[in-house]
């Protein structure tokens, strides 16, 4: 029997009302989240539509999920981790964010070549000093809600963290040390005399990437990919989230939505815990 999650601490009389008419069942008060056994699997129209009538997160785990054997969780960077897309940022350094920024935005929707617009993108970047790399980690990037508390609770867990970005190293190292992160890979900008040279050194970190790291770091930790939980928000990490036993799908784009096993649009990223829960209090 399928097992739905309601992500909220809190229901109102109308949202219990409407759940139990449209799910029957009993809910459960989980500490943190609620949870129904639901006598049928909804598909992706009604489970988007329930979200959207009562503007919370409700997911469906996949039947072979199992939360206690999860060993580790893998998530994309910008717009996931933390709030901001880099590359964005970093060109409102040399005036062409609105340039880029639509160029992101085209690649997360999956209109047009992740690699190729990633190259487009950072030679538009070519002259500019690399000290604005470190104005934009400080002055302008920030975690997404609750991922602290997330990471918090899968340390707990000892599940392992993995940040594997289409974005650069500069920001992967630094969110490494500063959270204690197990893993990460990204893409490496290239520089010469304090400047970027408008282009990346090496092999794109794109979906292929992506989805093969998740599968080298099973192979490191012993685990099946089944035991991954991955997370995004683009079209290049959707691969990633196909390869791993769960995938999540954090605001992301709707071409996302459809694709994952289940999503987050108004709740924060510590909500992942809800889907790891195995019994016990947060």
């Amino acid at each position: 029997m399928p097992t739905i999650l309601v992500h909220a601490a809190e229901l109102s009389t109308e949202q219990r009302t409407a759940l139990n008419e449209r799910l029957g069942g009993e809910l459960q008060d989980c500490g943190g989240h609620f949870r129904i056994q639901h006598d049928a699997v909804l598909d992706h129209a009604a489970l988007e539509a329930l979200r959207a009538g009562l503007h919370l997160d409700i997911n469906t785990l996949p039947a072979d999920f199992d939360p206690a054997g999860v060993g580790l969780l893998i998530t994309d960077m910008d717009s996931t981790l933390i709030s901001i897309e880099c590359v964005d940022e970093i060109a409102d350094f040399v005036g062409v964010k609105p340039q880029v920024a639509a160029i992101t935005e085209a690649a997360m929707r999956g209109e047009i070549d992740f690699e190729a617009s990633l190259r487009q993108r950072v030679a538009l970047l070519e002259g500019l000093n690399t000290s604005a790399l470190q104005q934009v980690y400080d002055e302008r990037l920030r975690l997404n809600p609750g991922a602290e508390t997330l990471i918090r609770g899968l340390k707990a867990r000892g599940i392992k963290l993995a940040l594997v970005s289409g974005g650069f190293t500069f920001f992967t190292d630094r969110l490494k040390a500063r959270l204690g992160l197990d893993f990460t890979l990204a893409n490496v900008l290239a520089e010469k005399d304090g400047k970027l040279l408008g282009s990346v050194e090496g092999a794109i970190v794109g979906a292929e990437a992506k989805a093969s790291y998740l599968t080298a770091l099973c192979h490191e930790l012993g685990i099946h990919p089944s035991q991954v939980v991955a997370m995004g928000d683009g079209a290049n990490d959707l691969k990633m989230l196909a390869a791993a036993g769960l995938g999540v799908a954090y605001h992301a784009k709707p071409a996302v939505r459809t694709r994952a096993d289940a999503a987050l649009h108004h709740r924060g990223l510590d909500a992942v815990l809800d889907m790891l829960w195995t019994g016990e209090p947060h």
